[in-house]
């Protein structure tokens, strides 16, 4: 059975109720969807979850608390005292989870496209990526560790290989407690936690793939130029058309909010005019089913992030209480 997971709480609701919009208009509301717990904060989340009969809310706590222990043991205690572990992490949940072929996207995103082709490809590979973080490796690595040239054969590997969390398809079962516990071994008798990103799961992900050998396909390194889309909210030039984004004519397989706070969403779904890329396409799938709630907005917003006069619009933002 084919799924998509996402992971969240009441905090990013708004962003998950559009994520599960997108999917209902853009792949078919058949498709069954499970939301992994960032946390205990469920209340708004599971009731919007029980109206989905193809969304359930995953409640396995004995796989929730494998994973927390794995996390754990990834770092040395005193780097997990110093960068706090979220609950992230607990998107590895899939590979123990409901579906046997699986993409995850994360709960700031919006799917455009049917993933079809996206769950083909794993019949070649066992992780499929489409996105851009080989730009930005030292995301993903501590690119000073010399255990990075050690364990892997050279630049090019690592550019093909690293992806971003945000979205990827895979499949049950890759990471058994066998394979956790070798993995674990290298990353603390053997020091390989060093090379990893200090903080965050995204970097666990892409050493647990790359150190497993397993291949890995990247739409967004392999395809030609003149058919490959980008999807982050940070690329100005995409466009909107009957609500679905096109890059250079292209169709987006997703859109990614990345670096939009879910404190400013959620404020603009209350009706604070604050403004943020792509702002009316978020907005029309976060009230798919309900047009009438949708907040109406007559005016330039004040920009979530503008970078003039930072000391002013630090001001406005605490004023709208979206400031933290």
């Amino acid at each position: 059975m084919q799924g998509i997971y996402t992971l969240g709480n009441d905090v990013v609701y708004d962003q998950i109720v559009a994520l599960l919009n997108s999917i209902d208009a853009n792949s078919g509301s058949e498709i069954p969807v499970c939301v992994f717990p960032f946390d205990d904060r469920l209340e708004r989340l599971s009731a919007e979850i029980a109206r989905r009969p193809n969304v359930s809310l995953y409640d396995n706590q004995e796989v929730i608390d494998y994973w927390d222990q794995f996390i754990a043991g990834v770092r040395p205690p005193s780097v997990n005292k110093k960068y706090k572990i979220s609950g992230l992490h607990r998107r590895f949940c899939g590979f123990n989870g409901l579906f046997e072929r699986f993409v995850y996207m994360d709960a700031d995103t919006l799917l455009m496209s049917p993933l079809d082709f996206v769950f083909k490809k794993l019949d070649e590979y066992d992780c499929v990526v489409y996105d851009f973080q080989h730009f930005f490796p030292q995301r993903i690595y501590n690119l000073q560790s010399p255990k990075l040239t050690e364990i892997f054969p050279n630049q090019e590997f690592i550019d093909s290989q690293i992806f971003c969390s945000g979205f990827y398809a895979t499949k049950r079962g890759l990471f058994d407690q066998e394979k956790c516990k070798w993995l674990l071994s290298h990353l603390q008798e053997d020091g390989e936690w060093e090379l990893l990103y200090p903080k965050g799961d995204q970097t666990v992900l892409n050493y647990m793939f790359m150190r497993s050998g397993m291949p890995i396909y990247n739409f967004g390194y392999q395809l030609p130029k003149t058919s490959r889309t980008g999807n982050s909210v940070t690329s100005n030039h995409f466009e909107e058309k009957d609500h679905i984004m096109y890059d250079k004519g292209n169709r987006l397989t997703y859109l990614h909010y990345i670096g939009i706070m879910p404190s400013v969403m959620e404020a603009v779904c209350k009706g604070k005019n604050v403004d943020f890329p792509y702002r009316d396409v978020f907005l029309h799938y976060r009230y798919l089913h309900e047009p009438e709630k949708r907040p109406v907005f007559t005016t330039s917003g004040v920009p979530y992030n503008a970078s003039s006069k930072p000391s002013l619009v630090k001001r406005i933002l605490r004023k709208l209480n979206l400031s933290r």
